[in-house]
Parts: structure tokens; sequence; C-alpha cells
């Protein structure tokens, strides 16, 4: 630049001069022709030049008018424009100027140019909380990540730059009692809420007020010499509102009207929508809840078909995502005297011999109530209304009148007289009442005893391993007394050989012939040889001066034989519980068979397919064999294999179960591996679907948080929104996307215990479309000689050519110069080529 093109007067020259010698201008270029131009120029700058405007003949000076501000100016004679002062964004962000070439009458020759002076923010503000002091309400339990306040600053400084762009941090928290803090905010909104941590420990009966200094700086917080604000933020920690009512007792058959408002819970949440759910299979649950948290009992409810209700409430936001923890209602139904007695059996039929004393038993006369047990209401009692025929008296029996038991009054029964009577029985609760029929048989008297047809069976010889039930004997004696009665039906028991009941023996009521069975297994290694001693007996007594003998008793042998059997396991199966994360080589199970025979057992397994586990062969000790994983496989079966060690076909089988505890060892995913696209250019409100899953078990209240990686690229360009526990939507912040594939770091969280994370790289396409909304792209393949099968798609191709085309006569080149293919996605991520 030439000093000779300033022709300024006194200090204006030198100040010019003086900027035009030490002003670095570096490859700009700072002078050309007169024209609308914009400059922009950095505030609290000082005095520099701007630019130099070129007179074109016949101009041969400029003038400048506007939005001057006695800061901006021209030089006439030279056209430098110029600026004499500092600026001040804070001030003004913009000066608008009118420049126009002059001759020398002073005639204008070109112009007027419209010259924009736009001023550049520097960062040269703090930010300001609009508070000195914050003060906030959290409820103890309150859910992690739900905001309870909110901190706000502001910045003077230009808000589409990074000097205003705002980052807050919790800096110090009074007092701290664990390794980690109880809050947390939101680092772009300044929302406060419970972290983990908080939510689990926040207590007001062990502390019910903390001090948070919370900060904000600018430069989105970073760099070192961003500005920084504090402020205090006062929280006062309250008992929970979200608690379960006590036992709710309700009392049947209501005839008040319904709905009727049982209790009512309350949520730490005051938009919580409440909703019931039980575990149990019921036709309909007869309970509701409104959305202020009120308990009703929709209907009369019975206690004789359910006494006791067991159901949950829940507590939701908007989202559908849980707020709380269900909390458990306990109902107890309680009784009224509501049902008759009923009579256990259409008619009651009893025996009881002509000689009986008078006093003895002769049965019971059963009754129940539906009522509650062991209530007033359910308390029975028993009155004899009638006897038919009321020979030799009317009254012959008498009846307990709270327990029903039955008793002769008078030792006057004569079978001559009357074989028989019919008894109406009246059972009454406090306010109902029931009759009862009896029917009392008199009997002949036992005066005979049971005959055996032979003293000695001899003896019977069976195998070891015959079954249980299996008749080896039957046996026959006979009883002189009424048929079909007390008298003289036999019962035959083993008195002597057998202390371990092994042998039972039945009777057949029409011939009261016995049958010997095995009642337990035999076997030879314990017992080879049974000597067995039988009774025979009526279930009526004799009468006096008859006395069973002799003839009442026989005898015969039972012989064993001996049958290798395998080995015999303690149990018919094995159940384990543990958890997944177990170590290599725990000891999970051990099981225990043995040989009749004394040989020695060796184990084995069968179906360990996985190869998860492992048996000593000696001791039946089972191990973990490798790494357990409950996402493969919840209850994993195997058989445990006994057998003989001297004879390997003889061996016998166990289950064995192993149920896995979950441990949340798989953080979560997308449960969907599509690629994702936006059409390019974007018009603005675009988002798409993402959906997380995770392997572990999922509970009723399990949830996601969806968040972004705390990096300046991924928080400018995109979002990611909440819809439930499940989903959220990701969206582009702005439109000014590139023709391109993006990897977007999108973290999500679970609330398993321990919580994990999982990071996924989401790639989204931002493409040209077609008109049905798909992404097309074109992939470029380096110049070639084309493969065996490229070559055979292209000679059929040319063969269709030519039919199609009347045989005419075309050659195919022998090197493709290039070979486009076109690859259309849609949403899912499918490629047809």
């Amino acid at each position: 630049m030439s000093f000779s093109m300033f022709r300024l007067c006194g200090f204006q020259i030198l100040l010019v001069i003086h900027l035009a010698m030490c002003q670095n201008f570096g490859n700009l270029h700072l002078t050309g022709p007169l024209k609308d131009m914009n400059f922009s120029v950095p505030e609290g700058s000082g005095v520099r030049l701007i630019y130099q405007f070129t007179a074109e003949p016949p101009a041969v000076s400029f003038r400048a008018t506007g939005e001057k501000d006695g800061l901006l100016d021209i030089v006439p004679k030279t056209g430098v424009l110029y600026l004499n002062g500092s600026l001040d964004w804070e001030t003004k962000t913009k000066y608008s100027l009118q420049v126009e070439s002059l001759d020398e009458e002073g005639q204008r020759v070109k112009g007027p140019y419209t010259i924009i002076v736009f001023v550049e923010d520097i960062n040269d503000n703090p930010p300001e909380f609009d508070q000195l002091k914050y003060t906030g309400v959290v409820r103890q339990n309150s859910r992690p990540g739900k905001p309870f306040m909110y901190v706000h600053a502001t910045d003077r400084d230009d808000p589409s730059t990074p000097h205003a762009q705002l980052t807050y941090s919790i800096l110090h928290h009074f007092p701290n009692p664990y390794s980690q803090m109880l809050f947390q905010i939101n680092n772009v909104t300044g929302a406060i809420s419970p972290s983990m941590t908080g939510s689990y420990y926040l207590d007001p009966q062990k502390q019910d007020t903390f001090t948070l200094v919370v900060t904000v700086k600018d430069m989105a917080g970073l760099t070192m010499n961003a500005f920084t604000s504090s402020a205090d933020v006062i929280i006062t920690v309250k008992e929970s509102l979200w608690k379960a009512p006590p036992t709710i007792h309700i009392q049947e058959n209501s005839t008040r009207d319904h709905p009727v408002n049982i209790s009512q819970v309350h949520s730490n949440e005051p938009d919580a929508i409440y909703e019931l759910f039980v575990k149990e299979q019921l036709p309909r649950l007869p309970f509701s809840v409104n959305q202020n948290g009120v308990i009703y009992v929709t209907e009369p409810l019975d206690r004789e078909k359910k006494d006791t209700y067991l159901f949950f409430v829940i507590a939701k936001d908007k989202e559908g995502e849980l707020v709380d923890k269900p909390l458990q209602i306990s109902v107890i139904v309680e009784d009224i005297n509501d049902n008759p007695p009923v009579c256990q059996k259409a008619l009651t039929v009893l025996e009881v011999q002509e000689n009986e004393d008078a006093g003895n038993y002769i049965g019971t006369v059963s009754a129940t109530d539906m009522d509650q047990k062991d209530t007033l209401n359910s308390r029975l009692q028993f009155k004899i209304e009638s006897q038919v025929p009321a020979v030799p008296a009317n009254d012959l029996f008498f009846i307990q009148q709270d327990t029903g038991i039955l008793q002769l009054i008078s030792r006057s029964l004569n079978k001559r007289i009357a074989s028989s009577y019919s008894l109406k029985v009246l059972v009454t609760d406090a306010v109902f009442q029931t009759i009862c029929d009896v029917q009392i048989h008199v009997i002949d008297i036992n005066d005979q005893i049971p005959i055996f047809e032979k003293s000695d069976y001899q003896n019977v010889t069976v195998a070891e391993d015959l079954p249980v039930g299996t008749v080896i004997l039957e046996i026959q004696a006979t009883d002189a007394d009424e048929p079909l009665t007390g008298s003289s039906y036999i019962v035959y028991e083993v008195k002597e050989g057998d202390p371990n009941k092994t042998f039972i023996i039945e009777t057949d009521p029409e011939t009261n012939r016995g049958f010997i069975k095995i009642n337990k297994a035999l076997d030879f290694e314990t017992a080879q040889v049974y000597n067995l001693v039988i009774h025979a007996t009526n279930p009526e007594p004799l009468v006096p001066g008859v006395q069973y003998n002799s003839s009442s008793i026989t005898v015969f042998k039972v012989f064993l034989t001996n049958v290798d059997e395998p080995p015999v396991f303690s149990r018919e199966a094995y159940t384990a519980e543990a958890f997944e994360n177990i170590p290599v080589n725990t000891l999970v199970m051990t099981v225990e068979a043995y040989d009749p025979e004394g040989d020695t057992v060796r184990y084995s397994l069968e179906g360990d397919v996985k190869k998860w586990l492992r048996i000593d062969s000696s001791t039946g000790k089972i191990y973990t064999a490798s790494l357990l994983d409950r996402e493969q496989k919840q209850a994993y079966e195997v058989q445990v294999v006994a057998s003989e060690s001297n004879n390997v076909a003889q061996k016998s089988k166990a289950t064995f179960v192993i149920n896995l505890k979950d441990v949340n060892d798989n953080p979560p995913r997308l449960a969907t591996n599509g690629a994702l696209f936006f059409c390019h250019p974007l018009s603005g409100g675009e988002r798409t679907l993402i959906q997380a899953t995770d392997d572990d078990e999922q509970m009723f209240y399990s949830t996601f948080t969806f968040s972004l990686k705390d990096d300046t690229d991924t928080r400018n360009n995109w979002e990611i929104s909440k819809i439930n526990s499940t989903h959220a939507y990701l969206s582009p912040k702005h439109t000014n996307f590139d023709e391109k594939v993006y990897n977007v770091p999108v973290i999500i969280n679970d609330n398993g215990r321990p919580p994990l994370e999982g990071e996924i790289n989401l790639e989204v396409n931002v493409c040209k479309c077609s008109s049905e909304k798909s992404c097309f792209i074109a992939v470029q393949r380096e110049r070639s000689w084309p493969s065996a099968g490229q070559a055979i798609g292209i000679l059929l191709g040319v063969l269709l050519l030519i039919v199609k085309r009347y045989h005419e006569r075309y050659r195919v080149s022998e090197k493709m110069e290039d070979l486009t293919i076109l690859k259309h996605c849609d949403h899912r991520g499918h490629v047809a080529l």
C-alpha cells in the first residue's frame, strides 16, 4: 500500500499512517473498487483500518453517510474506510453506511453503495444466575434423574456463539457422607435431580438439609479461560409419600353402594398416573384406583370364595415409565354368618351291637359350615329331634351338643324288637339350622371267631425285584357270625416276622379272602427270609367269655432270591440354585447312590451339551466346569448316571437341574440393528424411532435411559428424546447435514443392580431419496476384468437382447470400463441389487 494514497491532516494523517505501518493484513485483499460490501470487526479491537476503495475516473474522492456514530468514517481523498474507536457488540451488532464516489465538482460518479460492518462478539461477559440462592424440596426415594427443581443463568454475549453457551455443574455438596454425590445436575438445562445413590440413601431422619454449590460456565465449559459464576442451592429432604397402607379389612357381602373408598396412596410426583395389577390369575379384580390414588372395592366380596387379596399399585408418568416401585396392597375379607350348616353325608349309617353297654361310642354325626373357621359364625351344635321307632323307649340315644358324638343311654337294644333306628339330628349355628339323617343298625353279637382253613401255608419263594403291590399269596378264614357285619368281617394282620411292614394283607369284603401283597421294596441284601405269623380278627369286639385262639392264627415263610440290581440314588431328582456369575470349579451339588450288592459306584454326566458341569466320578460332587450364562439357559438339566464299576451295564439315572439366578451382566443394546437414514436435504422436524432391550431378566419395572455421548459434535448435531421406558426418538438438531454416513454415539443405561451402561455407535445415513422415501447410493468399483459369474451374467443378458432385437448382433466389450451398481436400501437396511 503506497503512503501517497493518504492525504490527511495533522493527527489523523499520523494515526492512519501508523495503523497502515503496524497493521498485519496477512494475505487479505484490502483494496478494491466501490461496491456493496460486508465487513466483520471484533468488538473492543480499537482504532484500525478496514478497507480502501479505489477511485475510477472521473471519480477523485469518496463520501460516507449513515450509522457512523463517531466510530466509522472514510478518508475522502484515499477512500480508506477506518475505525477510530472500539465497537461493543452488546451496544450495537452492526453498522450500515452508504458510500459514493465524487468527481472534481463534488458530483456523484458511482453509488451510493451499502457498506455493512458487523460487530463480532468476544467473550467479555460472565454468566449470571437469575437468583443468588435457590431452594428446593425433594422426597425420599424419588426416582433418579427426575428433576425436582431448576437453576437458570444468562449471558449477555452472542447466543449464537460458544461465548453464551452455558454448562452447569455441582462444585460442592455439603454434607456428602457417601463416595458418590446424592444429587446431579443436567449440564444443559440446569435441572437438579437425585442420583442413583441419592434415590437409595436420601432419608430425612438421617439428614434433612443439603447445600449445593452450583457453577455455570460459558464457552460450554471447554476452555480454561471461560467465565464462571456460582450460586447456593438449599435442598430440603422430606419423607416419601409413597407408602403402602396398612392391611385393609372389608366385611363380606356388604350392602353399601359400590364402589366404596377403602384406602388411598400418594406418589412423590404430583402428576403420576395410578394403575393396579395382580400377579395371580383372577377372573377379574374387584378393585380400582382413580387418578388421585384413591383405591375402591367395586363390588361386594364373598369370603367363602376368596378370603384374601394381594395386588399392587403402580405409579407412572405421562410417558408410561414407572416413577416408584410398586406398592403391595393386602385386603382381608371379614366373615359374616351367611352360610347354614351342611351335613357331611346325606345319610349317616352306623352299627351297634345289641349287647352294647350304656355310654359306649356309636359314631359321629358330621356337619360343616363354610363360614370362617374357629369363629362363632361356624360353631355348630347338635340335638336329636326324633327317634323312630320309639321302642323300647324314645330316648335310647344321646348326642354330645358340640361334637356330634352319638352314645347309647342304656343297655336296652334288642335286634328282635328293632333291627334299626332312624334319627333326625338338628344341627344349628347362631343363625341357621339343618336336619341330618342318621340310620343305626342293631347287629348280632360277635360270639364266633375267624378260623383259618390252613394253619400253615408252607413257604413262597420270590425274586427281590418284584414290584410293590404284587400279590404273593392268598389266604382264607371263615366266620359264622351274621354275614356282612362287623362281627363277621375278617381283618388279617401280620403280627410277627415283619417289623418294617414289608407286607400288607387286604380283605375281600364279600368273601373274606385275604391277599398278601408286597408293601415295600424287597431287598435280598437286607433280609433273605421272612417267617410270618398272621392273625385273623373282627372289627367288632367279641362278647365276654369268647376269645381268639390258635384257630385264628396261620404261618408261612417267604424266601427271597438275589437279583443283580443297578445302583440306587438317594433321590430321583436333584435341584440347586446358583447365580450365573459363580466361579469355575464351584461345588453346586453332591449326589449319592449305592449298589444293593455292595459294588463300587462310579458317577458320570449325560446331556451336558454346554459343558458347563463336571462330576467327580468317585464322590458324586458336581462342580461348574465353565462360566454359566442364564441368558442362554435359565434351568440347565443334565442326567447323572450311577453305574457299577464291575458291570457298567447296571446303571441308574437321576435328574439334576440347576436353576440360574440372574445378575445384571448384560449392558443394554438396541433391539434391532437395522440401518437408519434421513433424506437429503433435511427439511426439519425429522426423527427416527430406536428401541432398547437387555438380555438380562426383565422385571415389570425395568426401564432404560437414553443419552448422547458428551462430545461437542454429537450434541451440536443430534438430540435424543425419551418416549417411554424402552423407546426414544433420535432427531437432527439442524438441517445443515452433508450427504454421508454419520456415526452417532448413543448411551443406554439400565436400572439393574449394579446398573450397566451400553454405548452404541449408531450409523445414520443422510442420503438422497426416491419418491418412496428410500435411500439410494451409487457405489463405484475399480476397473477390472469381470469375474466368471459376472461374465456368465453378461452373456445371458446379451443373448436376451439378441432375441428381443430380432437377432441383431452386438459385440460385448472384453474390458468393462466402469461398473456402477445401484444399491437400494430401505429403512430396515435391506439391500436390493
